[in-house]
Parts: structure tokens; C-alpha cells; sequence
């Protein structure tokens, strides 16, 4: 069955930096986009970044454009979420999700049909 399991998540400084993994199983992983969403205390998910199945392009919402970094080895059925820069507004539980196509969506987030059980990142000082 599919699972997605997302690592890295813990406490940082604000300007610090955390590397989220997700690792994929169940599924041909370099068939399908990926994409990462993150949900703070009390408000809705949000996405955060994608990728396509085959790397050629990778996106951001523009409250992280320029700090974050998505990349996936699909070798190791692996995407990763580079967190530099980070901010308090960063906190949040952040979720590894598999498209179900080969393009990233934006929305709505319906169209992500696995989820991970998702990481903590707090940024406090």
C-alpha cells in the first residue's frame, strides 16, 4: 500500500534551517508529482511546494519563494523540503503529498490522493 513518511521536522531558531524528507513506497514513484503542504495552529492547509514526476519544474507559494528548495531523488523515493531562512510564521505541520498525475496542482488539494502523516517544525527563539 502507498505510505508516506515525512522526517526532519523539530525546533529552529528564527534564520535557521530544517530539511524535511518524505519517503515514498507503494507506489512508481518517479511516475507522479509530489508536493508538500503545511497546516499552522488554527488555520486551513495551505500548499507549500511541488514538483513534477520528472523534476522539470518545481514551485512555491510565494510566502516561501527564495528560502525553501524541493528536490527528489527518485532513487531513493525520496522528495525533500530545504528550509533556510525560516521564520516564526513558518510553524506549522507539514505534509508530504502524492499528486495523482504527473503535474503539480496547486488547487485544490483534492487532487492529492495520499497524504503523510506529517512532520512538526516549530521556529522560536
Amino acid at each position: 500500500q502507498v505510505q508516506l513518511v515525512e522526517s526532519g521536522g523539530g525546533l529552529a531558531q528564527p534564520g535557521g534551517s530544517l530539511r524535511l524528507s518524505c519517503a515514498a513506497s507503494g507506489f512508481t514513484f518517479s511516475s507522479y508529482a509530489m508536493s508538500w503542504a503545511r497546516q499552522a495552529p488554527g488555520k486551513g492547509l495551505e500548499w507549500v511546494s511541488g514538483i513534477n514526476s520528472d523534476g522539470s519544474g518545481t514551485y512555491y507559494a510565494d510566502s516561501v519563494k527564495g528560502r525553501f528548495t524541493l528536490s527528489r531523488d527518485d532513487a531513493k523515493n525520496t522528495v525533500y523540503l530545504q528550509m533556510n531562512s525560516l521564520k516564526p510564521e513558518d510553524t506549522a505541520l507539514y505534509y508530504c503529498a502524492k499528486a495523482r498525475g504527473t503535474v503539480v496542482v496547486i488547487t485544490p488539494l483534492s487532487e492529492y490522493d495520499y497524504w503523510g502523516q506529517g512532520t512538526q517544525v516549530t521556529v522560536s527563539s
